[in-house]
C-alpha cells in the first residue's frame, strides 16, 4: 500500500479537552454532548467522523456515478454518527441518507450501495459497527 496523504492531529484530554492539526487548520475544544452528560456547546468525535465520513463517502459516490453514467452533483448525504450503550460497553453506530435528485429511488439506493462499498470510511468500519445507507 502506498501512503498519498497523512493526517496529523493532536488530542489532549479526552471528549473534554482540544484537538490541533499539524497544519493548524483545525485547532478546537472538544465538549462532551450534554445528551452524554457533558455540557456541550463545542463539538464531539461524532460529529468530527460524520463530518469527515460525509465528504468522503460523496468522492465514492461521485466515481461510482460518474462510471453509470449518473449526474451527482446535486447529490448529498446526511451521517449521523450514534454513539450508543452495549451492555457494559459501547459502541458505534450509523446511518447514511443518500439524496441523489433526478433519477429513482431504487436506481439511487444501487449507487449508493456502490459507494458504501468503495467509501474509505464505511470500508474502515465494515465489519465494526451497524451502517445503514438509505437512498431517500
Amino acid at each position: 500500500m502506498e501512503k498519498l496523504y497523512t493526517a496529523e492531529v493532536t488530542a489532549t484530554g479526552g471528549r473534554d479537552g482540544h484537538i490541533k492539526s499539524s497544519d493548524g487548520i483545525l485547532d478546537f475544544e472538544l465538549r462532551k454532548p450534554k445528551e452524554l452528560g457533558g455540557q456541550g456547546g463545542a463539538t464531539n468525535p461524532e460529529e468530527l467522523f460524520a463530518a469527515a465520513w460525509g465528504p468522503c463517502y460523496l468522492g465514492a459516490l461521485g466515481s461510482v456515478a460518474e462510471r453509470e453514467g449518473v449526474d451527482v452533483s446535486e447529490a448529498n448525504v446526511k451521517v449521523l454518527v450514534s454513539f450508543n450503550k452495549d451492555g457494559n460497553a459501547f459502541s458505534l453506530s450509523a446511518d447514511l441518507d443518500v439524496h441523489i435528485p433526478g433519477i429513482s429511488r431504487e436506481e439511487a439506493q444501487a449507487i449508493a450501495d456502490k459507494a458504501h462499498r468503495a467509501c474509505p470510511y464505511s470500508k474502515a468500519v465494515k465489519g465494526n459497527i451497524e451502517v445503514r445507507v438509505t437512498a431517500v
